[in-house]
């Protein structure tokens, strides 16, 4: 079968490949992929090519297929698992296979394996580790989106407290404790607030700190503190640190002095991690999120507030296949919308240069359809184009019916109405 990808090649050698796919094996799938959202881990990926962990040394004679967070339809079944999947079922898969001790991942390490694809094979691997998922919601990005909401999940499920003189650890945050997501108004950031809003260990406090107002501005608009206190019991505050004289003394004094019980740190910025760092509590854990580049990336933190606070520093980098299916359970439920982290989409022909020009473009998750034909487009901006083709306009009215938000609905008209490729 014939298949249109977008591939690395090299580092910063992103290229749209037409190419054979081959017939697949007994224990693999062959899928249609519908949708992909780009991940700061891919634009990681794509400017270290070989030099990546998950990416192989001959990259140049094997380009791997870009894109993990991706959701579409089983097209044919291998023997193996004929009885237990068939084709027309929905799926996503969780990338992070940890097969035999192995990185290698799909939208890293593999020719015919990724999201940003018309179509691809899942190789044995995803199976073998039960990192296959049916879905049967409504939406395609609901699924894509599911696996970086499993990655802010797993942050919450990571995190740990402790008791004075017992050798055991509390999992998870403090239920009805203090939570900062420090520099948390962007698409990950706003994913770990979702959660934190409506899942089942909640916090009382829940600071958003940035620097980015227009950030700040859209997460407040999606989450008015008025009504998360009337509706949830949960007190929201949205801080600009940039615009603050003392940033650490301004995020303290909302919790009293007292500091925070936890801490998601979403800047590689060492800055970040040393405010982090000083605005805990005791026993605070500090949970730092953001994926630096550097390999030698260090920051202070205080360390007499280690040992005679009980503060402690750990990181995630992602999350478990439970993680992704609890993201799907809430989303199905309506407990979480998933698409607050949404601000562009596009088609296949947009993922190249979106990927690499990602930290560039301002906004959330950019969602790639990757049947149709599409520049990337800013959901604001999509008024801006309907002078010149009508379905911006529609898709416009769409959009602004559902507070500014992707929605299935949206989903449903661009796929019935771009070009299918």
């Amino acid at each position: 079968m014939k298949a249109k990808a977008a591939r690395l090649h090299a580092a910063y050698d992103i290229r749209i490949d037409e190419f054979e796919l081959p017939p697949i094996k007994d224990d693999e799938m062959l899928v249609k992929v519908v949708t992909d959202s780009i991940c700061m881990s891919t634009y990681k990926m794509a400017i270290l090519g070989p030099e990546h962990k998950r990416v192989h040394a001959d990259v140049a004679e094997h380009p791997a297929i870009t894109g993990h967070e991706f959701a579409g339809d089983i097209v044919e079944v291998g023997a193996k698992y004929a009885d237990t999947y068939k084709p027309g079922q929905k799926f996503t898969i969780q990338p992070a296979l940890n097969y035999k001790g192995s990185m290698d991942s799909p939208g890293y390490s593999y020719e015919f394996c990724g999201g940003d694809a018309t179509y691809c094979i899942l190789p044995q691997e995803v199976f073998a580790t039960d990192c296959f998922l049916v879905y049967e919601g409504e939406a395609y990005y609901q699924a894509s989106l599911a696996e970086p909401m499993s990655c802010s999940i797993g942050a919450f499920h990571a995190a740990y407290h402790t008791r004075m003189g017992v050798y055991t650890h509390d999992m998870g945050i403090r239920e009805g404790g203090r939570l900062c997501i420090n520099a948390g108004a962007g698409p990950m950031g706003l994913g770990a607030l979702t959660y934190a809003l409506h899942c089942d260990r909640r916090p009382g406090l829940v600071v958003v700190a940035d620097i980015n107002q227009e950030r700040l501005d859209r997460a407040e608009r999606l989450f008015p503190p008025e009504e998360v206190l009337r509706d949830e019991g949960i007190e929201l505050h949205f801080v600009n640190t940039g615009v603050v004289d003392d940033p650490v003394a301004t995020l303290r004094e909302i919790t009293g002095g007292e500091g925070y019980d936890d801490v998601l740190c979403y800047a590689p910025v060492a800055a970040v991690v040393t405010q982090s760092s000083l605005i805990l509590g005791r026993d605070g854990c500090l949970n730092f999120f953001a994926g630096p580049t550097d390999k030698n990336f260090q920051a202070p933190i205080n360390f007499y507030e280690v040992h005679y606070g009980s503060q402690h520093v750990m990181g995630t980098t992602g999350g478990n296949t439970a993680d992704e299916i609890e993201s799907l359970e809430l989303t199905a439920a309506g407990r979480i919308d998933p698409a607050v982290m949404v601000t562009h989409v596009g088609g296949l022909d947009a993922a190249p240069e979106t990927t690499l020009n990602l930290p560039k473009i301002p906004g959330g998750k950019k969602l790639i359809y990757t049947h149709i034909e599409m520049p990337l487009i800013a959901l604001d901006d999509l008024r801006s184009k309907a002078g010149e083709d009508a379905r911006y306009g529609e898709l416009a009215d769409i959009v602004d019916a559902h507070k500014g938000l992707w929605s299935p609905k949206a989903e449903r008209y661009l796929l019935d109405n771009w070009v299918q490729k």
